[in-house]
């Protein structure tokens, strides 16, 4: 067991130092939601109203858009922090790792939970914006969404680890991620709410599993309720945990793949 707390430390705290040391990085990964949040919000700000019984009132769509950007922030860190996979490939620190003596769940883990913890510390530095908009955040519901928030970033991470582990190139893996993940942010609800999208598109909608992590951090932050219906925070909560579960051991199931290809 230390051996195995050891290397997940160890791959965890690359991940961290990697990304610090890089402000390219966290200037892109903050400061590309911001802006969205800013201009798309502010220009449908007049022209946008979604009554919510949380607040009470008529809002702007700075209000709705928050929780969306703050998802933004979660996908591009968590999903790009993934990208390190694929560099350390190419140096030839991975073949170095993948011939440690100790698990290949300890790669998973410890790449995942790092990007996962970039993510958050992202997330949380917008979160703090949410009172200058008109939500209440109480310490109590902070620290929930925090554990929303990494739940999430855990299982984007995941996602992100499942297709750089397969891709060689850097420019493929940024092509698929913006192929597939951009399309799963614009329909979970991030955007626009589910009430008004054609009947097609709410059925994608509902199978769409970031439809869920998104609706259980706007149960915990009091955005349910209202002209948009969501599910409810039980079943977010349920999805989002088997969602990142089930990605997590689709990772160590590939590491181990590569493991018995090596040997054979």
């Amino acid at each position: 067991m230390k051996k195995y707390l050891f290397g997940v430390y160890a791959l965890w705290k690359c991940e961290i130092i990697r990304f610090w040391r890089q402000p390219s990085r966290v200037m892109g990964a903050l400061g590309t939601p911001f802006i969205f949040w800013i201009f798309i919000g502010s220009g449908f700000g007049n022209s946008f109203r979604l009554h919510t019984s949380a607040a009470e009132k008529a809002t702007n769509y700075l209000y709705y858009f928050f929780p969306g950007t703050v998802f933004m922030i979660l996908l591009f860190t968590a999903i790009f922090s993934t990208f390190s996979l694929i560099q350390d490939r190419q140096e030839g620190f991975l073949q170095s790792v993948l011939v440690a003596p100790i698990p290949r769940s300890v790669i998973v883990f410890g790449k995942v939970l790092g990007g996962a913890t970039l993510a958050l510390s992202q997330c949380v530095i917008f979160l703090a914006l949410a009172p200058t908009i008109g939500i209440s955040m109480t310490v109590p519901m902070f620290f929930s969404c925090t554990v929303v928030l990494f739940v999430n970033a855990f299982a984007l991470t995941a996602i992100g680890f499942v297709f750089a582990w397969k891709i060689n190139s850097m420019q493929g893996f940024h092509a698929i991620m913006n192929l597939c993940l951009m399309p799963m942010w614009f329909l979970s609800g991030a955007l626009f709410p589910q009430n008004g999208a054609p009947e097609w598109m709410r059925v994608v909608m509902k199978l769409n599993p970031l439809t869920y992590g998104l609706a259980w951090l706007k149960h915990d932050l009091g955005l349910a309720g209202g002209l948009e219906v969501l599910p409810s925070a039980q079943l977010s909560m349920i999805v989002t945990l088997l969602f990142g579960f089930t990605f997590f051991l689709l990772s160590t199931w590939l590491t181990c793949q590569r493991q018995n290809q090596n040997i054979r």
